[in-house]
């Protein structure tokens, strides 16, 4: 089954692209492929429950039951190879 990943961003297209990018071409090395959509923050509390995993740059200030990983250290490079490996793991569960 394929996960479905929501990349948000205060605005839905700045850092949430880049981040996008980043997490498709790593995953994409390991073989793991899936549905994303990009959106503002504002838009999580109407697209949370279609999601798998939510990877954010901002803070989400929802409760949600779906994982919440920050993006933040794919934009500085600062702990991001930890972040891609978790992501990786989250993606590869079964559910």
């Amino acid at each position: 089954m394929t996960k479905n990943v929501l990349f948000v961003c205060a605005t839905g297209i700045a850092t949430s692209t880049a981040v996008a990018e980043k997490v498709i071409e790593f995953c994409k090395e390991y073989g793991v492929t899936f549905h994303y959509k990009q959106i503002n923050v504002a838009a999580v509390p109407a697209n949370w429950e279609q999601a798998d995993l939510i990877i954010s740059t901002t803070n989400v200030p929802y409760q949600v039951n779906t994982p919440i990983v920050n993006g933040l250290p794919l934009i500085t490079g600062i702990g991001e190879e930890k972040v891609l490996n978790e992501i990786l793991t989250i993606l590869k569960e079964d559910k």
